[in-house]
């Protein structure tokens, strides 16, 4: 519309029945809009709330080793590792030395590089390892962000359960189906032999009445 009073911008505002609202303040003029602000908060409301119910956080997992783990203890610390990944989380990898273990940093290495070899396919260092005191800490992140994951968890529950799917799928067609047969089996509420109703009253007298 161009420069125009604030004195016109708010009578056209109140002609319009909307509200008059300032955008960009900083501007030579500043500039103002015309529009149902009540409309537009609730709408940013809304997109925020979605943005809010669709953001999924990354969450750090920790996964304790010690230099000297059996073949069947490293096996589940794996297993619960590669659970992690799958679920689109990061895992930080720790292994806690003992005594002269301090000494031996480099078997600390071969351990981690071996974890980081199982799981692979699932997840890629971010973090070589290092060795802080007694600790030595190596950080693997996931392939698949979590999003992804939880759409491909949600796509594998259904192949794994087809019957709850085509129940689904199902459901709308068994209803209109039922309301299809309800409405057949709905007795006619008009009787074809009932009499019509008359407009005069005289119709309704006893016959003794009439004559008169």
């Amino acid at each position: 519309m161009g420069v125009v009073r604030i004195e016109d911008a708010l009578r056209l505002a109140t002609e319009s029945d909307l509200d008059l609202v300032e955008v960009a303040p900083q501007a030579k003029p500043p500039v103002c809009k015309l529009m149902d602000f009540g409309k537009y908060k609730y709408e940013a409301a809304v997109k925020a709330r979605e943005s809010r119910k669709n953001q999924s956080t990354t969450v750090l997992k920790e996964v304790r080793f010690r230099l000297k783990i059996d073949d069947h203890d490293y096996n589940t610390k794996v297993g619960h590792a590669r659970r992690f990944l799958d679920a689109g989380d990061k895992v930080k990898a720790m292994i806690q030395f003992r005594g002269r273990e301090q000494q031996r940093p480099e078997m600390g290495v071969r351990l981690l590089q071996r974890f980081s070899q199982d799981v692979a396919d699932l997840g890629a260092v971010e973090s070589s390892p290092r060795q802080d005191g007694r600790h030595m800490v190596m950080v693997v992140g996931p392939l698949k962000t979590k999003a992804e994951a939880k759409a491909m968890a949600k796509n594998q529950a259904k192949k794994e359960d087809p019957v709850e799917a085509d129940a689904e799928a199902e459901a709308p067609k068994v209803k209109n189906e039922r309301r299809s047969r309800k409405n057949a089996e709905r007795l006619p509420t008009e009787k074809k032999d009932a009499t019509p109703l008359s407009n005069s009253m005289a119709d309704y007298l006893p016959d003794e009445l009439k004559n008169l």
